[in-house]
């Protein structure tokens, strides 16, 4: 039972940005992947969920023995996989609340109540200290940086899936912005479910414990320890390693 990528390389037309990643997520692990602009963390991220810019030269990824290396976002999604993306798209149309009850539907097989749903939906808001109004508004429309990412870790405690690739879901939060989205995380953490973290800092790594830190650097996973390894980075940055 794992998410097990295996010598994957991703290349983009005329242009290999990860040149052979081997990583194995245990259920129960948190595994954070650091790296400077351009090493090829967020192309890994949108490879692994199927973004069709990003093609799947070699290797595999296999979630819970699975072989899902070449198939489309929504079957990814449907065994288990949720990527919470650097720029999520804005639907001026669709509100955060029809939004979510539709995808957490969905993903448990069954239509849901509306009235059961939104009591569930309401708890949730509570918990990740989020405003009731932000279930009426429009999805990530006018939406604050903050508020993007909020919204995503509310998809992810609704939708309860076996991984999540949370895309640097820390960047651009202030401090209490931070503390919200590291809480929601850490609910969702659990024996059950993997996650593999993306950032750039270590300061989210101060509220979301990592079972490892991998440096990503030319599109290969260069260096591997602990949380210390983050804290050395965070000292003496990229260069140093």
């Amino acid at each position: 039972m794992s998410l097990q990528l295996t010598n994957l390389k991703v290349s983009i037309p005329a242009k290999e940005i990860i040149s052979g990643v081997t990583l194995t997520i245990n259920p129960g692990t948190v595994h954070a992947i650091m790296g400077p602009n351009g090493s090829g963390k967020s192309t890994l991220a949108n490879a692994l969920m199927g973004h069709p810019k990003y093609q799947i030269t070699a290797g595999t990824v296999k979630l819970d023995g699975t072989d899902i290396t070449y198939l489309s976002p929504d079957k990814k999604a449907a065994a288990g996989l949720f990527l919470s993306p650097q720029h999520p798209p804005e639907i001026a149309g669709v509100s955060v609340g029809s939004f979510l009850r539709l995808a957490v539907g969905k993903a448990r097989g069954k239509p849901l109540n509306p009235l059961e749903f939104q009591t569930e939906l309401l708890a949730a808001l509570q918990e990740l200290q989020i405003e009731r109004s932000f279930a009426s508004r429009p999805l990530n429309a006018g939406f604050s940086g903050g508020e993007k990412k909020r919204l995503e870790v509310l998809q992810l405690v609704l939708l309860r899936p076996r991984y999540a690739i949370l895309d640097e879901t820390d960047s651009g939060l202030d401090v209490d912005a931070l503390k919200v989205v590291a809480a929601g995380i850490n609910r969702f953490r659990s024996p059950q479910t993997g996650i593999l973290l993306i950032t750039h800092y270590n300061r989210i790594l101060e509220y979301v414990e990592p079972d490892a830190v991998h440096i990503m650097k030319s599109g290969k996973i260069s260096l591997t320890g602990g949380k210390e390894l983050a804290q050395e980075i965070e000292r003496r940055g990229y260069a140093a390693d």
